[in-house]
C-alpha cells in the first residue's frame, strides 16, 4: 500500500524497526533529538536538492549557513509552507521509528518521475546520548551529507523545462491510517498515491551517502529514470 498527501506524499509496507525496548526517559529524549534532527536535516536538505537541480529559479534562493557550510534556502512561500506542513506531519512519526524512508520526487509536466532522492531512516539499534561531542561529530556527519548532494548533480543527466517535485513517506500501515485520520496540519490531508507517481523503470541507482550516529541512521541515494522523450 502507498499513500500520499495533495502534494504527494507517500506511504508503503514496511518491516518493523528495530527500537530499543526500554520506556525509560533518555529513550524517549533519544526519539524526540532523533526527531528534530532528521526533521531539520531533511529540510535543508529539499532546499538544497531544488536549488541544485534547478527545479525552481537560482533567484528565488537565498544563502544561509547551516552544519557550518552555506547553504541555499528557498524564499517562495508556497514551497516553504509544504515543505514545513509535510516534515510537521511527519516529525511524530520519525519519534516513533515508524518511517522507512522519505523521498523527494521531481517529475515532469506528465507527473512521471525523472529523479528520487531516497532518504532511508531509521533509529540505531541502541540508542544514547552519552555526551555533547555527539552534536560535533553529527554535525560533520550531516554536513558531509549536504557536501556530497552539492556535487550530485555532475552524476545526473540534465531535467527538462517545467519539473515539479513532491515529497514521498514511506511508512507502516498503522502509521498510515493514522495520518489518514488525524490531520496534524490544518488543510494538509494525505491520500494514496497515484502508482504511476512511483513508477520508474530501470532507474539508475546512485548510492550519496550513509551514516549511522548514536541517535540515527540514514542512507542517500538517487533513483534516475530515463529522460530522454520525455
Amino acid at each position: 500500500m502507498r499513500c500520499s498527501s495533495s502534494f504527494g506524499v507517500s506511504k508503503a509496507n514496511t518491516r518493523p524497526v528495530l527500537m530499543a525496548s526500554s520506556s525509560t526517559h533518555q529513550d524517549i529524549n533519544v526519539a524526540q533529538i532523533a526527531a528534530d534532527i532528521v526533521c531539520e536535516f531533511l529540510e535543508v536538505a529539499f532546499h538544497q536538492i531544488l536549488y541544485i537541480r534547478q527545479v525552481y529559479p537560482a533567484g528565488i534562493f537565498q544563502r544561509r549557513r547551516k552544519y557550518n557550510i552555506p547553504v541555499q534556502m528557498s524564499c517562495h512561500p508556497d514551497v516553504n509552507q509544504y515543505l514545513q506542513d509535510t516534515l510537521q506531519t511527519i516529525r511524530p512519526l520519525v519519534g516513533r521509528g515508524e518511517v522507512d524512508k522519505v523521498v523527494l520526487n521531481v517529475t515532469d509536466r506528465q507527473a512521471r518521475p525523472l529523479e528520487r532522492f531516497v532518504f532511508e531512516v531509521a533509529p540505531p539499534v541502541q540508542p544514547s546520548v552519552s555526551d555533547d561531542s555527539y552534536l560535533i561529530r553529527l554535525e560533520q556527519a550531516l554536513r558531509a551529507f549536504v557536501l556530497k548532494i552539492n556535487v550530485c548533480d555532475s552524476m545526473l543527466d540534465t531535467l527538462p523545462q517545467d519539473v515539479t517535485f513532491s515529497i514521498h513517506v514511506y511508512t507502516q500501515d498503522s502509521a498510515a491510517a493514522s495520518l489518514e485520520q488525524q490531520q496534524l496540519v490544518q488543510n494538509f490531508p494525505w491520500v494514496e498515491a497515484d502508482s504511476d507517481s512511483l513508477r520508474m523503470p530501470n532507474a539508475r541507482i546512485i548510492p550519496l551517502k550513509t551514516m549511522t550516529s548514536n541517535v540515527i541512521k540514514m542512507q542517500l541515494y538517487v533513483e534516475e529514470g530515463d529522460k530522454t522523450g520525455r
